[in-house]
C-alpha cells in the first residue's frame, strides 16, 4: 500500500455479501475495554470472572507506548507504518523498534486469551481505535495530524479494516466459540465534528471535517469488518445518529453525558443494541446495584419503550474505559454491571 498522500476520499472497496450477522444474545453487562495493571492473563482472569457473559479482551495501557490506544490500534495497521516521537505517533516509510513493541504486546494479550479462555463460548468483544480518532491521534511526516488529509484517511481506514479482519480472525482462532464483536472507540469524532482538535503546534484548532464525510468513512469501514461492529464515544455529544447510520450494530455511550433522546430512540426502533455506561469510570462511590437498574428503567420509561424489551435492548457497563481507577473499584465497577444487569432481567 502507498503512503498517504494528498487526494480526495474515494470509495473504498466494500464487500456487498458481508451481512456479519449479529449475536442472537447480546450479553447482559461487559467492559469497555482498559483496566489498571500490566498483567494480561490476571487481566483476562478478572473479567471472564467478573463479566463471563460478555467478556472483553482487556487493554492494559500502563504498559506503557504501544498499549495505548492509538499505538494499539496503530500495531494492527497493513502495510502502513508508525514511531513514536515526544509528540506522540506518526506515520513513518517503514517500521521501527516502537512498532515492533506494540505488536509484541497485542500478541502477548492474545497468548495469554488463549491461556485463559480458550473454551469460552458466547459473545466476545475486542477495541480499537476507530479511523477518525486514530487519524487524529496520529502526525504525518511533515508534521500535521493525518485526520487533515483526505488520502491519508482514506489509507489509514484501508489499512485499518485489513489489521482489524486478521485480528478476528486471530482471536477466533484462539477462542473457536467466541461470537467476535468489535467496539471501534471514537472519543475523538464529537472534535472532529465541531473543529476542537488542536494543531500539532497547539496553538489553532483544525477545520471541522463534515457528518456526511465522516459518515462516509465510517460506513465504509464497518462495512468491511467481519463482525458486528459496536461504536462507542463517552464524550461530549456523541453523534449517535451518525454512528446508527455508519451502520453500528450497538452503540456504546455514558448515560450520563446522552442528552439526545431522540436519537437513542431511533436507534432502539432500529433494533441498534445499546451499551449503557451507568457507573464512571474512576473511583467513585457508588449506589446500590439495584439503584443502577433502577435509574436505568426510568431512563427507559422516559424514552416510551415497554419495559418487558429493556433486558434483551441494553447491555450495562462502565460510562468508559478503567485505565485510571484503582485495581479494587475496577473489579467492584465490572460487579456492579454484573449485578445491576440481573434486576434488569424478567422475573
Amino acid at each position: 500500500m502507498a503512503p498517504p498522500t494528498e487526494h480526495p476520499d474515494d470509495s473504498t472497496a466494500s464487500s456487498t455479501d458481508d451481512l456479519r450477522p449479529v449475536p442472537t444474545v447480546w450479553g447482559p453487562a461487559s467492559g469497555v475495554g482498559s483496566l489498571p495493571g500490566t498483567d494480561p492473563v490476571e487481566a483476562l482472569r478478572l473479567v471472564t470472572g467478573e463479566l463471563p457473559d460478555f467478556p472483553h479482551l482487556p487493554e492494559l495501557p500502563e504498559r506503557g507506548a504501544g498499549a495505548d490506544m492509538i499505538g494499539r490500534a496503530a500495531a494492527l495497521l497493513v502495510d502502513l507504518h508508525v514511531d513514536l516521537t515526544p509528540a506522540g505517533w506518526r506515520l513513518v516509510p517503514r517500521p521501527g523498534a516502537d512498532e515492533r513493541r506494540a505488536q509484541a504486546l497485542l500478541a502477548r494479550d492474545m497468548d495469554a486469551l488463549f491461556e485463559v479462555a480458550e473454551r469460552y463460548t458466547g459473545p466476545f468483544k475486542v477495541q480499537v481505535a476507530g479511523p477518525w480518532t486514530l487519524a487524529a491521534g496520529l502526525e504525518r511526516t511533515r508534521g500535521d495530524r493525518a485526520v487533515v488529509d483526505p488520502g491519508a484517511r482514506r489509507d489509514l481506514a484501508q489499512s485499518l479494516v485489513e489489521g482489524i479482519a486478521a485480528h478476528v480472525a486471530d482471536v477466533s482462532a484462539r477462542v473457536p466459540g467466541a461470537q467476535v464483536v468489535v467496539q471501534l472507540d471514537e472519543p475523538s469524532v464529537p472534535a472532529v465534528l465541531q473543529g476542537g482538535l488542536p494543531t500539532v503546534s497547539g496553538f489553532g484548532k483544525l477545520s471541522a471535517v463534515e457528518a456526511h464525510v465522516v459518515e462516509e468513512l465510517l460506513t465504509r469501514l464497518v462495512d468491511r469488518v467481519p463482525a458486528p461492529v459496536v461504536v462507542h464515544c463517552c464524550a461530549q455529544r456523541a453523534p449517535l445518529d451518525l454512528f446508527r447510520a455508519a451502520g453500528a450494530a450497538g452503540l456504546s455511550f455514558d448515560l450520563g453525558t446522552v442528552q439526545d433522546l431522540d436519537a437513542v430512540g431511533s436507534a432502539v426502533e432500529a433494533g441498534t443494541h445499546l451499551l449503557v455506561g451507568v457507573v464512571p469510570g474512576t473511583d467513585a462511590t457508588l449506589t446500590p446495584a439495584k439503584a443502577t437498574a433502577s435509574r436505568l428503567t426510568a431512563w427507559w420509561n422516559e424514552l416510551g419503550f415497554p419495559a418487558e424489551q429493556l433486558h434483551s435492548a441494553v447491555t450495562l457497563t462502565p460510562a468508559c474505559g478503567l485505565a485510571g481507577a484503582s485495581p479494587a473499584y475496577a473489579r467492584t465497577a465490572m460487579a456492579h454491571v454484573r449485578e445491576a444487569a440481573k434486576y434488569l432481567q424478567p422475573e
